[in-house]
């Protein structure tokens, strides 16, 4: 690696604005924030809705006769 042209490597904390969890990363960037982590992500929490998507399903086979 040449020496003088890569930037340098910083461990840091990225904290969540929604609920506060810290992770220890390692980045080039001096401070990181994010506004939605895993830990509070409806997704990965188990608490996202599908009603609105079963009701399209639903909306699209009676209209074009799908059994």
């Amino acid at each position: 690696m040449k020496k003088g042209i890569h930037p340098e490597y910083h461990k840091i904390t990225v904290k969540c604005s929604t609920c506060g969890t810290e992770y220890a990363v390692g980045s080039t960037a001096k401070e990181l924030k994010v506004d939605t982590c895993s830990h509070c992500h409806p997704f990965y929490t188990g608490r996202q809705r599908f009603a609105a998507a079963q009701g399209r399903i639903e909306k699209f086979n009676k209209k074009y006769g799908v059994k």
